[in-house]
């Protein structure tokens, strides 16, 4: 969920900075209205707008189009503290999809299109998405079957995209598709294509989710969509390098994120433990209470920890297999830090854990997508282990 990282320092007062900033954004903007937002299915856009005004939208991009440069020391804070105030993974993965839409625009497409198509999003007018995921197939990206044949100035697409974050309401999607040879196979052959969100013959459904209720997860339908060549996203047939580079830092984001939603469920379970008495005393003061919530701050400081080594990494330009292999390791490890502690703090709230409207019970069922989505859990674990030569 990241834009190309800049290798620009950061001072522990900018960081704080940036974190307060989104403290408070995250508290008075998200947090009174998530419930009601998940019960409609979606966030005003003015949202965006909002998050734009404060500098949130554009951290990462060139000052050109309305960004601010920013390393990934910096970004770290963002999603940090946007997880664990605003305790919403549907909010953070609609408001920020232009993380994972916006980057391969912004490396592969034309100064023109750049021009087009980013500042109206980083300004918080527009919204753009990713479209990768197909029925047939998911983290297999290789086996994709939306084809792009090219007629003229124009691309015609046809096929299907499915779990497309944001895919109801983006004026951009960024999409992978087949320009090879028909009846090509594998990652050769495989280009992206940006398709404006008002094409004809582009087609959405809303999907229903187990979480994420406020973020509108789309299946998508290409039915002879017409598509200026312009937007051709670097040569064709480069496609599949794109998507797998596109993968690191959403991973990374992902990682960040369920660090920060652990903490929530953290700082809920805490509070609820001093204030809630069993047999004449508080739950914090029960060992057992108190065990869990020491379990919940080793997993927690684990992460926060290999969050800040991957990102300094990332920063100094050590971003071979080594690294590719610790964000796979690490997404694994944050959202499985999230995992836990969601059901640790679900089970000290007890009764209360199970009703809607606390914070645990929605990022509890929250977790399983965190562990699917940018590449699910046993993929990380293969990838991880073909980067280190094992």
């Amino acid at each position: 969920m990241t834009a190309p990282s800049a290798a620009i320092s950061v001072s522990d007062e900018e960081r704080t900075a940036l974190a307060d900033t989104v403290t408070r954004f995250a508290r008075a903007e998200i947090a009174p209205h998530v419930d009601a937002w998940d019960a409609a299915g979606e966030f005003p856009r003015s949202l965006y707008r909002h998050a734009a005004d404060l500098g949130l939208l554009g951290l990462g991009y060139p000052e050109q189009y309305g960004g601010t440069p920013a390393s990934y020391a910096l970004r770290l804070p963002l999603w940090r503290a946007l997880s664990r105030h605003g305790a919403s993974g549907g909010v953070l993965a609609s408001l920020l999809s232009h993380n994972i839409g916006l980057p391969p625009v912004l490396a592969h497409g034309s100064d023109a299109v750049r021009a087009e198509v980013i500042p109206p999003v980083l300004a918080g007018e527009q919204i753009a998405a990713l479209a990768i995921t197909e029925p047939g197939g998911g983290s297999d990206v290789a086996q994709l079957k939306t084809t792009a044949r090219r007629e003229g100035d124009e691309y015609i697409v046809n096929g299907e995209k499915v779990f497309i974050t944001s895919g109801m309401r983006a004026d951009w999607i960024t999409v992978a598709v087949r320009t090879g040879e028909a009846g090509s196979k594998g990652s050769a052959g495989i280009s992206m294509l940006l398709i404006p969100g008002h094409s004809a013959g582009l087609s959405r459904s809303k999907l229903d989710k187990m979480g994420w209720l406020c973020s509108d997860t789309a299946h998508l339908r290409f039915d002879n969509v017409r598509v200026p060549a312009r937007y051709l996203l670097g040569e064709e047939g480069a496609g599949f390098r794109i998507i797998m580079a596109n993968f690191n830092g959403e991973r990374f984001g992902l990682a960040a994120s369920a660090l920060g939603f652990a903490e929530a469920c953290y700082d809920e379970a805490l509070a609820w433990a001093r204030q809630r008495k069993t047999f004449g005393a508080a739950l914090v003061e029960h060992q057992v209470i108190r065990h869990k919530l020491v379990d919940m701050q080793m997993r927690i400081q684990s992460t926060a920890a290999w969050c800040e080594s991957v990102a300094a990494q990332a920063d100094a330009s050590r971003t071979g297999p080594e690294w590719v292999a610790q964000v796979c390791m690490l997404k694994n490890h944050a959202t499985q830090t999230m995992q836990f502690c969601a059901d640790q703090a679900v089970q000290i709230l007890g009764g209360m854990g199970f009703m809607r409207g606390t914070v645990s019970e929605r990022i509890y069922r929250e977790v399983k997508v965190m562990m699917i989505g940018g590449g699910a859990e046993e993929i990380m674990k293969d990838l991880a282990a073909r980067q280190l030569g094992i």
